[in-house]
């Protein structure tokens, strides 16, 4: 596991073009590129306990968002587990290694997601209930070669990271990933949902309403987990319990009179130089690195 870099941007960005080489040349699935907070460089301290639960969240992060942050702040915050540490997991897919990335590089991505799981606990206050040592979350940011799911997860857990039974994972997605994720045609040749029963047996989802109308209202979304509860997708390997165990759960993305926040919007604030917008769809460090870079501009 690599250690966090230099807050220092050009000792940032060659951390993790490094880092990304190597990892490519490797042919690894997945690897853990950065933590927050640094571990500690010691021989003499027992090396500290998996976590029992890990939160993952999987996107482009470009850039991250307080959307993202919204969502990693409502899970922690909701965990009622006295087990401890939990940790989040930040994970970067890299696809295409030919072609560049745009309008960041992944390395920019990456940067941008070590300020931001610093901004993030910087902001984490544990709920009443939390036991004092629970307040100790840590942020591993990583990388995997994997496009979907059923592939990622078997190399998530059980690693040296996060080892099996110990630690659970729980996907932290959008409810247009859910979709697709119950998407037979992702699935060939058997078009079923058996390659995901063992994933779903182990972990569990926790699936942000959609606020667009293109997925539907909040009734139609809650409609599509109640069919699967009642077993009305058991033909296609749909397995109900997956609903009644709550190994899939839907929970709110925002509140009342929160702002819709997208990476859309924060690349359109860049453009218009409208940096009052921008601070509020970006965390501090992470608005100060996108405009000390000129990112986003074109």
């Amino acid at each position: 596991m690599s250690t966090s870099p230099s807050s220092d941007p050009d000792q940032m960005l060659t951390h993790f073009r490094q880092a990304l080489q190597s990892f490519r040349t490797s042919n690894a699935p997945f690897r853990i590129l950065s933590s927050v907070p640094k571990p500690l460089n010691s021989t003499s301290l027992p090396p500290p306990p998996p976590p029992k639960t890990l939160y993952i969240l999987d996107s482009s992060f470009n850039p991250p968002t307080l959307a993202h942050a919204r969502i990693i702040l409502s899970a922690l915050q909701s965990s009622t587990s006295a087990a401890t540490p939990h940790r989040v997991l930040l994970l970067l897919a890299i696809k295409n290694a030919d072609k560049a990335p745009k309008p960041a590089s992944f390395e920019e991505r990456l940067a941008m997601m070590e300020i931001f799981a610093q901004d993030l606990l910087a902001n984490f206050k544990p709920s009443s209930t939390t036991q004092p040592e629970q307040g100790e979350v840590g942020v591993d940011i990583a990388v995997t070669t994997l496009p979907y799911f059923a592939d990622k997860y078997p190399h998530i857990s059980p690693s040296e990271a996060y080892p099996l039974p110990e630690t659970e994972q729980v996907h932290l997605v959008g409810y247009d990933t859910l979709v697709r994720l119950l998407d037979t045609k992702y699935y060939p040749p058997s078009h079923s949902l058996k390659p995901i029963q063992p994933f779903l047996e182990e972990h569990r989802l926790r699936v942000t309403y959609r606020a667009d109308h293109e997925w539907g209202d909040r009734e139609a979304q809650d409609r599509y987990l109640s069919d699967l509860g009642e077993g009305k997708r058991e033909d296609i390997g749909g397995l109900s319990k997956w609903v009644t165990e709550k190994r899939i759960v839907m929970v709110d993305g925002r509140k009342d009179g929160e702002e819709v926040i997208s990476s859309t919007k924060v690349r359109k604030a860049v453009v218009d130089g409208d940096e009052k917008a921008l601070g509020k769809l970006v965390t501090t460090g992470v608005k100060d690195w996108i405009l000390r870079n000129a990112l986003y501009k074109e």
